[in-house]
């Protein structure tokens, strides 16, 4: 069963924009934490962003200043907003909730930076 659903990567340039979106169902979205993670090639999945159910934010340090994560609880819905976008952030992007289940896993969205 789907749970979180991803959405908005693409092929960008360096220096450009994007804006992720994470669909969830309301039982998940009411009362978890929510992340997003990453995961580059040949690389492990890391934690880029993260937000309370009260909207607290955490940032990694190598997005801070230039993702923006948020949560609209009309639409149970995570986005990340990504600017300044620099090669080295291309990877699978994914969103799960805080503490990380497992089982809640998606297929991510593909964020390329390239010229």
């Amino acid at each position: 069963q789907v749970q979180l659903v991803e959405s908005g990567g693409g092929l960008v340039q360096p220096g450009g924009s994007l804006r992720l979106s994470c669909a969830a169902s309301r039982i998940i979205f009411s009362v978890n934490a929510m992340g997003w993670y990453r995961q580059a090639p040949g690389k492990q999945r890391e934690l880029v962003a993260a937000v309370s159910v009260g909207s607290t934010t955490y940032y990694a340090d190598s997005v801070k200043g230039r993702f923006t994560i948020s949560r609209d609880s009309a639409k149970n819905t995570v986005y990340l907003q990504m600017n300044s976008l620099k090669s080295e952030d291309t990877a699978v992007y994914y969103c799960n909730v805080r503490p990380v289940r497992q089982d809640y896993w998606g297929q991510g969205t593909q964020v390329t930076v390239s010229s």
